[in-house]
């Protein structure tokens, strides 16, 4: 089967994150860093403009206010400290003004980055830190969210499911990968 994997390794993230911080474009750091945290579809993600997280005054939103592409559904978000950092970062690097521009800009003209570019990114900077045997697109930022969400941060799988707007948990499971290695890791440790 073949599946599209999360980043299970929170060392691995933290490598591509620095990597990218290193490159002289920091839309790349920007797009990592709100991809893992936002856990959108990458269609809905590419779409974000700049006044979607800029207010009147040039600061920081809150929240994100997004309706998603496939579901129709209105989705308000959180700007985490992860994700506030990141656009920090860029925001002090590149000239952004104009409210109506993508945020994560094709190098080839105004419109956004596709998503035939953006697997290209994600198989280059997985593979920069020795992920390359595995499976990973796009999709890998919202299985890596959810991933590291149960794994190291105790999130529910009721939660997780919610956050990504899944119909069931049993759809979550498979999703974030769960799989039998992981049980049989649990049973071995959990002696009552």
């Amino acid at each position: 089967m073949n599946t599209v994997e999360p980043i299970r390794d929170p060392k691995k993230i933290l490598a591509i994150k620095k990597n990218l911080r290193e490159e002289p474009d920091k839309r790349n750091y920007l797009l990592f860093c709100m991809g893992i945290n936002l856990a959108l579809r990458a269609g809905d993600l590419l779409k974000i403009k700049v006044s979607d997280i800029l207010d009147g005054k040039g600061e920081i939103k809150e929240y994100l206010y997004i309706t998603e592409s496939k579901t129709k559904k209105q989705r308000k978000i959180k700007m985490n400290e992860a994700i506030r950092e990141a656009l920090n970062y860029y925001l002090s690097k590149a000239k952004v003004f104009n409210p109506d521009q993508y945020l994560f800009k094709s190098k080839r003209s105004n419109k956004p980055l596709d998503n035939v570019g953006l697997w290209y990114l994600i198989k280059k900077w997985t593979k920069a830190v020795g992920l390359e045997g595995e499976r990973y697109s796009s999709h890998s930022f919202r299985k890596t969210w959810g991933y590291q969400a149960r794994k190291y941060h105790g999130a529910s799988i009721e939660m997780i499911s919610e956050k990504l707007g899944h119909r069931s948990t049993t759809v979550t499971k498979r999703y974030i990968g769960i799989n039998r290695e992981e049980v049989n890791k649990m049973e071995e440790d959990i002696n009552i």
